[in-house]
């Protein structure tokens, strides 16, 4: 007779973030500038790890922004050449999304659109109170204690907050 185990989800863990995100973000930034040239519009660094002193998983998320989405398929070979792996959109529509073991993720998005400007705004509220910040902190917290380390748990346990940090 054979017992057959339920697989664990997959479960994350939160660091607090420190100055060394912002010097990983400056390697890998420079990495993608070389790699894509003047396709890239734009390169900023965000997500947790872009707000020093807050509780977050430990992944560098990076935002690109590029002319369009359509050509920007060209630019797929250049970022799996730098060891990323391409999901396609990924759940969110003309987004190109690559991963890059479990430490990076890269959003590639047109410049400006309401993707880009969400998650810039987003940190920048952040970055500039640090009431929200800690706010935020508390709330992935608890989100990662009620989530039983279920990541997609964990994400809708945060989209309230998020959409009122975004949609003030």
């Amino acid at each position: 007779m054979s017992i057959t185990q339920t697989p664990k989800p997959a479960e994350f863990r939160l660091v607090v973030v420190g100055a060394e995100w912002a010097a990983r973000f400056a390697e890998e930034r420079s990495r993608i500038a070389e790699a894509l040239s003047s396709s890239a519009l734009d390169i900023q660094h965000i997500g947790g790890t872009a707000i020093p002193g807050i509780t977050a998983k430990p992944v560098l998320d990076i935002a690109v922004a590029i002319r369009d989405f359509e050509p920007g398929h060209a630019l797929v070979p250049a970022l799996v050449a730098l060891g990323y792996n391409y999901r396609g959109e990924n759940g969110i529509p003309r987004r190109h999304y690559f991963e890059r073991g479990e430490l990076y993720h890269l959003h590639v998005f047109d410049d400006g659109s309401l993707d880009w400007q969400r998650h810039l705004r987003f940190r920048d509220r952040l970055l500039a109170s640090p009431e929200l910040a800690a706010r935020y902190s508390q709330v992935k917290l608890a989100a990662a204690r009620e989530s039983g380390g279920r990541r997609e748990r964990y994400q809708n346990l945060k989209t309230s907050f998020i959409e009122e940090v975004q949609n003030p």
